[in-house]
């Protein structure tokens, strides 16, 4: 190799060079950690790290997120003109100018379909809420239905991408990453962000669990979702290997950390910091992991409240539960994935699997957070990608094989605690539940919202990526205040 000053300098560097560098990376990453920790560092361009836009509502969300698409008019959005045309074609004027998925076969002509099962007023709010969520309907006055959803997608993956980044082509940051890259973590024992995914038992319309569900995009990697397993260990290799303890384990990091240190300070390469963190955090979570998956300091009345499923590993119920254990110990964002929902032929069979899975349970997580305190500043999310449509798919002939399709054009979630209205109806459907007919909520508008509830500013949350400011929001988006406390 021929000698030069540059490579002298820079690759070749002489010893007394070398531990001058790694003295002096060591230290500065050692003084960012510390300032970072006492709320004192200057915060990156766009972020916030502890300097919020405005007051804040909430300090953590938990997203109940159900993949596959709830379908609204069974579920949450009551219309009586959908049974009185029950078998009936659906009526031109409603369907006019509107995208629906290609599954359908053509729209035109489909039969509407009533609801399968009956709707009742639930609470003090009448809220309606159909005998499929028994348990749901008993927290009503605890919830803000809104029912005018819609969005833009009509397919599963690009749908729930756009719900959860803010674009339906995959590689933007999702919402759990935004929150950690802006706000940092409140812990360094467990993630900022985690998720942990379900689907129900023997059902024949499961999801596929993209990992950039819960991808970091073009943020660094250490607000990556942190996924937990389903097993019995939620996280791999929690145990140093047989003849390393503790010590030895962290003397290894920190001779590591030194290292990368220095090659930090030589190349300025972002991810350097982001794995060193990452080792970090890794270290921590050795002890902190087994504590949060141990239930047996659960009261019996905790766990008979989520359900029988709560000690099956790897359920709804228990995920459901782990989340709270999360939040409870300081991660920020919890975004849990239940498959099965997308009942193209199987209402009258597997909607009432899916609903039994995860209708105590998340009716469970609210009662759960209200009782110790935690539901004031603890945002719960509850909804899918889109809804399903008003009309049936297949032979209304044939009961056993009723189905609805995709619906992007209105749907329903519900909110819970962290600064949401309790007991609320917001929007609402027109009488088919086909199209918004009044205070229209688009995917933007509620990634919006959560920000806000948050402290968080939609539009001041910036990553520069490629020349161009980026946010969660894309360039849409306004601040649902209807649903506000």
């Amino acid at each position: 190799m021929t000698r030069t000053p540059f490579i002298d300098n820079n690759i070749m560097p002489d010893r007394r060079n070398m531990l001058h560098a790694g003295g002096t990376g060591i230290g500065l990453a050692a003084l960012g950690s510390m300032l970072a920790k006492e709320g004192r560092s200057a915060p990156l361009p766009g972020t916030l790290t502890g300097n919020l836009h405005q007051g804040s509502r909430a300090k953590r969300v938990i997203y109940l997120f159900q993949n596959g698409a709830p379908t609204h008019v069974d579920l949450f959005d009551y219309k009586p003109k959908l049974a009185q045309m029950h078998g009936q074609p659906v009526p031109e004027s409603a369907i006019a100018g509107k995208r629906f998925s290609t599954m359908s076969g053509g729209v035109k002509g489909k039969l509407m379909l009533a609801p399968v099962e009956p709707f009742h007023q639930r609470g003090k709010s009448g809220s309606w809420v159909s005998n499929f969520l028994p348990y749901t309907a008993r927290i009503a006055d605890e919830l803000c239905f809104v029912r005018s959803m819609h969005t833009d997608a009509v397919n599963h993956a690009p749908a729930i991408s756009l719900m959860l980044s803010g674009a339906q082509i995959p590689g933007r940051p999702t919402m759990g990453s935004w929150f950690s890259y802006g706000l940092g973590a409140e812990t360094d024992n467990l993630p900022a962000f985690a998720v942990m995914t379900s689907i129900s038992k023997g059902t024949s319309c499961g999801q596929i669990f993209y990992d950039f569900y819960w991808s970091s995009g073009f943020l660094p990697s250490r607000h990556q979702g942190v996924k937990l397993r389903n097993g019995s260990e939620p996280v791999l290799y929690l145990s140093d290997p047989p003849g390393v303890d503790r010590n030895l384990r962290k003397n290894q990091l920190n001779d590591l950390a030194a290292l990368n240190a220095i090659r930090q300070q030589t190349t300025g390469d972002p991810e350097i910091a982001a794995r060193m963190a990452q080792y970090e955090m890794a270290f921590q979570m050795q002890a902190s992991v087994p504590e949060l998956a141990d239930l047996r300091t659960e009261s019996k009345t905790t766990l008979d409240m989520y359900g029988p499923d709560v000690l099956e590993p790897g359920s709804f119920a228990r995920n459901c539960l782990m989340a709270r254990r999360l939040v409870e110990r300081g991660c920020r964002f919890v975004q849990l994935m239940h498959a099965g929902w997308d009942q193209h032929n199987s209402l009258t069979t597997e909607l009432y699997n899916q609903c039994r899975d995860t209708d105590q349970a998340s009716a469970a997580l609210v009662l759960d957070l209200k009782q110790r305190g935690l539901l004031d500043d603890t945002l719960v999310i509850w909804g899918g990608e889109f809804g399903r449509t008003p009309f049936i798919q297949n032979d209304i002939n044939d009961r056993k094989r009723w189905g609805r399709d995709h619906h992007p054009h209105a749907y329903t979630v519900w909110m819970a605690g962290g600064g949401i209205k309790p007991g609320v109806q917001y929007g609402s459907s027109d009488e088919l539940g086909m199209n918004v007919a009044e205070q229209p909520v688009h995917i933007h508008d509620l990634q919006a919202t959560i920000l806000h509830l948050l402290g968080i500013d939609h539009e001041r949350l910036t990553y520069k990526f490629q020349g161009r400011d980026f946010r969660l929001t894309d360039v849409h988006g306004k601040v649902v205040k209807g649903v506000l406390v």
